[in-house]
């Protein structure tokens, strides 16, 4: 009976130690995995995140591409001359394979993109990212961007 109780105490304060509960869902973690890709202009993790089927959809942009060789395209061109890039997540949850993902873009580069050619431009675009994984293949379905291009525009004007 004494050893019956011992081992239940020992399992009781021990349990808590052992969880994982500090630890991200294996579909966050592919998430950030892929954006971290995405953000270093890493074109050859990003080339086996994508295939035929991927899409890549700026929902607010109205721009959208799909498979992997038009969406690596598409990238490169953005990421042209581009001096820093990174994604500030602020909040991440998930849905199964359906990953969200709300933060401030931070982008600092040539202007000539933005029609302020010769100047620096330093932006954060507050934004909701969300990929939708094949945890099978670890693949990236669809990556949708929602973003405040309101916000954008306001600190360009001022720069």
């Amino acid at each position: 009976m004494n050893l019956r109780y011992l081992w239940l105490i020992f399992i009781f304060f021990s349990a808590p130690s052992m969880a994982n509960t500090g630890e991200m869902p294996i579909e966050q973690q592919l998430a950030v995995k892929y954006i971290q890709a995405l953000t270093d202009h890493d074109y050859k993790t990003l080339f086996n995140f994508y295939n035929r089927e991927s899409v890549f959809n700026d929902r607010t942009a109205n721009k959208k591409y799909t498979g992997r060789r038009h969406i690596l395209s598409f990238l490169k061109r953005a990421h042209q001359g581009v001096l820093e890039y990174g994604f500030n997540i602020e909040h991440m949850f998930n849905s199964g394979s359906l990953v969200v993902m709300i933060g401030n873009y931070h982008y600092k580069g040539p202007g000539d993109q933005f029609g302020k050619p010769g100047k620096i431009i330093d932006l954060a675009i507050p934004g909701i990212t969300t990929v939708k994984l094949d945890m099978d293949t670890h693949r990236v379905k669809e990556h949708e961007d929602l973003m405040d291009y309101q916000t954008m525009a306001d600190q360009l004007a001022v720069q």
